[in-house]
């Protein structure tokens, strides 16, 4: 793993040069207090973060604009991938809860941020494997299986593409039936799945490897590099984190970006131990969080450089 790490600095020392982003500033968010300080998601709009506690108990919507903060769930577990819906409207969330033979279980949520009405699309279980949303619905996969829950009651369908992970093999769900894809091989672990903008290829992280890009069948895989927490800022380029640790404590972490063509680019300083970006594209914004409580917003435009 230590040599993949070197190689993979040693690649974004070589690429100093390529600039894939022109970061334009860093600032840090003013958070309220009594608000957990990891940021899980940013609106595509860019108007506002949610955040969550180290352990991901609770669940808060923070405006950026006004510093307006807004409880979601106090729940254990809200704050493990939760999404926001592409127009800024709802947040889809998990709770855990336990039987009372401690066996951890987990439902799934949704909240009408304007309305603030919320729903159970999901009772809970032991087998939630991963979950998409658009506007008007969340597709849950439980036990293999794709169900389409449509928000307050409007009516949706299984189409579409659904990422998610059972026993650490990176599974694709298409009109409603699930297979194993596991591109790199069914021995590996894989972890962060994502589909790209344009819904044609997908983005996944293999453990102790680094990430790649494939097509929906599984072909053409694609090395990026140890970049972990991958995420998508458009068809051709993504940002994630070039983290570094000793073992037991991370001593250093950057958020990096590369395009699908190998050029890459640290975008944050030494001086910050940057980790888990979330990006909101429209919006020209890129999110992180710190390890000592505190958040982070960089603005940024796509480089003209070739």
């Amino acid at each position: 793993m230590r040599k993949l790490l070197l190689a993979f600095a040693a690649t974004l020392s070589v690429g100093a040069g390529a600039q894939v982003f022109n970061v334009n500033s860093l600032a840090p968010v003013a958070l309220p207090p009594d608000v957990g300080s990891k940021v899980v998601a940013i609106s595509g709009q860019g108007d506002f973060l949610l955040l969550t506690a180290d352990d991901n108990r609770g669940l808060t919507k923070l405006d950026l604009n006004s510093g307006r903060a807004q409880n979601i769930s106090l729940a254990a577990g809200a704050g493990y991938d939760a999404r926001v819906s592409p127009d800024g409207k709802r947040v889809v969330y998990r709770e855990n809860s336990f039987t009372a033979g401690r066996l951890r279980m987990v439902s799934l949520h949704s909240i009408n941020l304007e309305t603030g009405k919320s729903q159970e699309l999901v009772a809970p279980t032991r087998s939630l494997q991963g979950v998409s949303i658009n506007n008007q619905a969340a597709m849950p996969v439980t036990r293999g299986q794709v169900a389409a829950k449509g928000f307050e009651s409007k009516v949706s369908n299984k189409k579409g593409v659904v990422l998610s992970i059972n026993n650490r093999q990176l599974m694709i769900s298409r009109n409603g039936k699930t297979h194993n894809l596991s591109p790199n091989g069914k021995d590996k672990s894989y972890l962060w799945p994502s589909l790209s903008p344009n819904g044609t290829k997908i983005l996944y992280y293999v453990g102790a490897e680094g990430t790649f890009v494939c097509n929906l069948d599984g072909t053409d895989v694609r090395p990026l590099g140890v970049i972990r927490a991958p995420q998508w800022w458009d068809d051709n380029t993504v940002v994630g984190m070039y983290d570094e640790d000793d073992g037991d404590f991370v001593y250093a972490s950057h958020i990096v970006a590369t395009n699908l063509q190998g050029q890459k680019q640290t975008l944050t300083p030494d001086s910050l131990i940057a980790m888990y970006p979330k990006v909101a594209t429209k919006a020209g914004k890129i999110v992180f969080s710190t390890p000592n409580g505190k958040a982070y917003v960089m603005n940024v435009t796509k480089s003209l450089q070739p």
